[in-house]
């Protein structure tokens, strides 16, 4: 329809105005009007004075305008204490208890070992670290006394009384 004279390229504009996303979507074109004729399309074309396409409508970025609106995100994050920390003596508790009960005291000790346990999972770092000492506490009591009579026994076994 044209000869290839009538269309001369345009100088470069630099780059294109806008977010991403409204420069990859091609622009919409509005219908051709049914004044211009083919000769006068390509004068538009060839027109400096033109900011944009003579066919294609400028539409401003609407993504600028939600960015002004749009206020940043936050993320939270909830720390919580380091709960591995906290030593909870299970198996000392179990060694006293099968071997060394004194008194019951193994099976208190067992028992406040899974206390800590229980509390370290539901994030409870003090009771945890309270019921820790008090653990370690019967623990050693249990393990000094089994072995106190155990060295006790030894000692009877090795002297018996009808000697003194």
């Amino acid at each position: 329809p044209l000869a290839a004279e009538a269309w001369a390229p345009r100088a470069a504009r630099g780059p294109p105005q806008g977010c991403f996303a409204c420069i990859a979507k091609p622009p919409t074109l509005r219908p051709p009007s049914p004044v211009l004729a083919p000769a006068s399309a390509g004068y538009l074309m060839e027109s400096n004075s033109c900011k944009g396409d003579s066919l294609r409508t400028a539409v401003p970025c609407k993504h600028l305008v939600e960015k002004k609106t749009m206020t940043n995100p936050t993320t939270v994050i909830e720390i919580y204490p380091d709960t591995t920390e906290v030593n909870d003596y299970y198996l000392w508790s179990i060694f006293n208890f099968v071997y060394l009960n004194f008194c019951c005291l193994g099976f208190i000790a067992l028992a406040y070992s899974l206390k800590v346990r229980d509390k370290k999972l539901l994030n409870d770092l003090n009771g945890a670290v309270e019921d820790a000492k008090t653990a370690r506490l019967f623990n050693i009591t249990s393990s000094a006394l089994a072995t106190f009579c155990i060295i006790l026994i030894f000692i009877f076994l090795r002297y018996p009384l009808t000697d003194y």
